[in-house]
């Protein structure tokens, strides 16, 4: 048979694309400072501080656990504040899950937005494991802090001018990118082996944006970054053991992610790997919100005192607000879930305006239930304010502004609130410190005893050079489940 010239691939392997390997390089290469892993120390604490708190709502712990009764193993990977000892991937899921699931933890906004201590799902399961096997070279919490830093790099970087919810894509893509490098980095695999396993993370399935917008909100958004973190360790093992590559998993043409998944475009790096991210990571302080809504509640808490009293003579509130807010968490209508609610910027400030206060409990039924919510929220109209929009994406700049002012049916009106730099952003650091302190007390005088959460306080608090020499298992150890609680 005859076959006409060009319609037959040829079946050339080529080299492994660029970006897997300059992402291996990096991970495997960079040495970060100190200033980085004191950053990554907070970022720690921070979110072993969401984990915990997330652990007294149902709609989490009813995913916890092995998959099948009996699962648990000798030596697993424990789950943060939790009793069970697991097979890595399904502690790095429940490990994830618990981090992102009150919306609490850290955050990064950019061409693409996430949460890069959603990698800690992974981090921590795989270095609990490694360490509780006794075998040489188990991680010390230095080697956690330095995977913390890579990954929050991978994952910020790579979406600085690279925006994957425009192609319908979830973020936590990136979290399965980074968490699979940097596992493979920590089970000791070598570089052409962490390719490996970047290849198949581009090569997946990559989750879908629809279970964060309206109509279509669920709790899946909930726990897609612990799914995404355990599929990348998973990924990692499996190169570990020989997985071959896939050398154009980017740039296929036809069969690529490029091509399938993004549009025909390729990945940019706007700047080189270092420690830029978490050195510049937004933090959520105070309180849970989507992160776009974080400085309208914040104007929302100055002008409670002058509203709550007078929400029957609201006539309509305004929230000037940038072009990704508008976009992703700006709703009208039914508010079907929690899930939904926290994603609602009209929610989120209706909410902080009446109570003078936002907690987990306030997206739960019993506050939606309450008819002043909706009622404020159907006379909040919301715009985008260029200005915002512009010192959104300046990289020198990285705000996250938004306003706030309220009309009452006499004609008078508030002044107009605006708070260009939310309480966690790397401007207001200082400033935040002892709130992030107040969030880590917390969290663990809700789960431990004064005795352990004691021990934890003075482990974080110990010198830093000693706090890095610990072993991994010493802190896991901690923070597992308290026996006997008193």
């Amino acid at each position: 048979m005859t076959v006409a010239p060009g319609s037959t691939d040829k079946n050339i392997r080529p080299p492994v694309d660029k970006l897997a390997r300059d992402i291996a390089e990096y991970v495997y290469e960079y040495v970060p400072g100190e200033s980085a892993l004191r950053a990554a120390k907070l970022c720690l604490a921070d979110s072993v501080a969401c984990a915990l708190m997330a652990l007294g709502h149902s709609n989490c712990a009813r995913h916890l656990g092995p998959l099948a009764e009996g699962g648990e193993i000798p030596n697993g990977a424990r789950v943060i504040g939790a009793k069970f000892a697991l097979d890595p991937v399904k502690a790095a899921f429940d490990n994830g899950a618990l981090i992102r699931w009150l919306d609490f933890n850290d955050t990064w906004l950019a061409a693409e937005w996430g949460h890069p201590s959603d990698n800690l799902g992974a981090i921590w399961a795989i270095g609990d494991w490694l360490s509780r096997r006794g075998e040489k070279g188990a991680p010390f919490v230095s080697d956690i802090l330095s995977a913390m830093v890579k990954a929050h790099e991978i994952q910020g970087v790579l979406a600085l001018a690279n925006s994957f919810n425009r192609a319908g894509l979830d973020h936590v893509a990136l979290v399965k990118i980074a968490s699979a490098a940097v596992s493979a980095h920590l089970l000791g695999a070598s570089r052409e082996q962490a390719e490996s396993a970047l290849t198949h993370a581009f090569a997946d399935g990559q989750a879908l944006r629809v279970y964060r917008h309206a109509p279509n909100t669920t709790s899946r958004k909930s726990w897609a970054a612990g799914d995404a973190a355990s599929r990348g360790l998973r990924l990692a093992m499996m190169a570990a053991k020989g997985e071959d590559a896939i050398p154009g998993a980017l740039s296929a043409k036809r069969w690529g992610f490029c091509d399938v998944s993004f549009g025909g475009r390729e990945i940019v790096l706007p700047r080189a790997f270092g420690s830029y991210v978490m050195e510049n990571v937004l933090y959520k302080v105070s309180f849970p919100a989507e992160f776009h809504a974080q400085t309208a509640v914040e104007c929302a808490f100055k002008l409670h005192s002058q509203v709550a009293p007078r929400l029957a003579d609201v006539s309509r509130a305004r929230i000037e607000t940038q072009e990704p807010a508008v976009r992703i968490i700006s709703k009208t209508g039914p508010l079907y879930n929690s899930a939904d609610r926290d994603h609602c910027l009209q929610y989120m400030t209706a909410a902080a305006l009446i109570f003078g206060e936002l907690k987990a409990e306030h997206y739960e039924d019993e506050t939606a239930r309450d008819p002043r919510v909706d009622a404020l929220r159907e006379k909040m109209e919301v715009a985008e304010n260029p200005e915002y929009s512009r010192e959104y994406l300046d990289l020198e700049k990285r705000s996250v502004a938004n306003s706030v002012q309220v009309f009452f049916k006499n004609g008078e009106k508030t002044a107009r609130e605006e708070v260009r730099y939310p309480l966690g952003h790397a401007r207001r650091r200082e400033e935040s410190l002892p709130f992030l302190r107040a969030k880590f007390e917390g969290a663990l005088a809700g789960v431990f005893s004064p005795g352990r959460a004691g021990e934890i306080t003075a482990f974080f608090d110990s010198g830093f050079s000693d706090f890095c020499a610990r072993p991994m298992r010493d802190l896991a150890g901690l923070l597992a489940a308290e026996e006997n609680k008193q």
